[in-house]
């Protein structure tokens, strides 16, 4: 099974779900006030419970979106590491496109 390339858009499929297992559990377990408490407290401790590589924990560590997507993360559980830090997907859209908050804003709103 082939999957396409987008140039500049890492394409979750298959490869990127298994890569991802451990970030996206982790990023899931955030559902949790307790558990996002307890990341908030200890992020490598919490990390190394769930054994990301270190590609992941750098990603993790740096709060690279794009990042986290090539290691593998689901923007839907990423949403919920994001959710930590007060940041919505309107933030992380705009760091994907590398614009700031209110010119994605302006983008999106361009569209209707």
């Amino acid at each position: 099974m082939t999957q396409k390339s987008i140039p500049g858009t890492t394409l979750f499929g298959p490869i990127q779900a298994q890569k991802g297992y451990a970030l996206n559990k982790m990023c899931f377990s955030f559902n949790s006030k307790e558990n996002r408490d307890a990341f908030k407290s200890d992020e490598v401790a919490y990390m190394n419970s769930y054994g990301l590589s270190p590609d992941q924990v750098n990603a993790i560590k740096s709060r690279n979106v794009l990042q986290l997507l090539d290691a593998g993360g689901n923007i839907y559980y990423l949403a919920k590491f994001a959710g930590i830090f007060g940041l919505d997907v309107q933030d992380i859209g705009a760091q994907q496109t590398g614009l700031s908050k209110e010119a994605f804003k302006a983008k999106l709103q361009a569209y209707n």
